[in-house]
């Protein structure tokens, strides 16, 4: 049986929301150059979604940000904060967030993820994928304390609910290691799942719903061709390349089997963001046509229930 997840908005189903990553890369910042928040919030809206994460092209004033976002009527989901929990204290995590949690907080958001961007190898993600400095197991526990001190901090100060992103080449990538750091945290510590993430690292999705479903308070909708995946992994490529290459897209269009996703939103009592996410090179991918698509697939596969 499912258990309900922690997190509880108000909200009466989940809302659904896009990244603006199908317009620019947040790393490689050529791929969308030219694009302005303007057009990326406009299609956005166009296309049908409620909402939208932060990126690099929004402005960080946070007058400014809530009058650009309250012209399309789209609200401000989340936004990734790079953390560095692995080596700074909590203090100077604290810090480091206060702006961009503020940010966050003042134009409305509930979630903030957290990406971990300590214990990487420099220019990690220009290294190939089996590459990747792994996190010692003496190192998890003290971590994970670090970790939790600074969520309960960030919910108290900021109302913001910690979102922790499982990512390729970060130091929580497979399914043990989720689960070893998930487990030495405290409850307030959640967990966004991101189906293209748990895909590439060989691993299902669900087996995080299986075990983590209380800990779920956000979700990124990320399919994977299946076939450049394994292009990937055997020629050695690096997860920039890995992105240049198509391996990510939208829902619908990789092999993803979102079913059991749509079960959990069905069942599970989840009241939080789903966010179609997907790294393409928008020039190969337009992004108003391919973020149109999803939002049509995931409405007819994943929300069909909620209707």
């Amino acid at each position: 049986m499912i258990k309900k997840t922690f997190y509880r908005s108000g909200q009466p189903a989940p809302k659904l929301g896009v990244s603006p990553l199908s317009w620019v890369n947040e790393v490689l910042h050529h791929l969308g150059a030219d694009t302005t928040a303007e057009q990326c919030l406009s299609e956005a809206r166009q296309a049908g979604f409620q909402g939208v994460e932060l990126s690099r092209i929004f402005p960080r004033e946070p007058g400014a940000l809530k009058q650009l976002l309250s012209q399309q009527q789209l609200q401000l989901v989340s936004g990734w904060h790079d953390g560095f929990l692995t080596e700074r204290s909590v203090e100077q995590e604290l810090d480091a967030v206060h702006n961009h949690a503020s940010l966050l907080q003042e134009n409305g958001a509930r979630v903030m993820v957290y990406g971990e961007c300590g214990w990487m190898t420099d220019n990690a993600l220009d290294v190939p994928l089996h590459a990747r400095r792994l996190l010692p197991e003496d190192q998890v526990k003290p971590y994970a304390a670090r970790l939790s001190a600074f969520s309960d901090a960030l919910l108290a100060q900021y109302g913001l609910h910690l979102a922790y992103h499982h990512h390729l080449m970060m130091v929580a990538e497979t399914l043990p290691e989720i689960r070893a750091l998930l487990s030495a945290c405290t409850p307030s510590v959640g967990l966004l799942l991101d189906t293209g993430h748990a895909t590439a690292a060989g691993f299902s999705y669900t087996q995080l719903i299986d075990e983590f479903a209380d800990r779920i308070c956000h979700i990124h909708l990320k399919d994977v061709r299946l076939d450049r995946l394994q292009q990937v992994r055997a020629s050695g490529m690096t997860f920039n390349e890995a992105v240049l290459s198509g391996m990510f897209t939208v829902p619908g269009d990789g092999g993803i089997d979102y079913r059991p996703l749509a079960e959990f939103i069905a069942h599970s009592g989840y009241q939080g963001w789903m966010v179609v996410e997907a790294e393409q090179d928008p020039a190969k991918a337009p992004p108003l046509a391919t973020v149109t698509r999803a939002q049509r697939y995931v409405a007819q596969h994943i929300y069909p229930a909620n209707a």
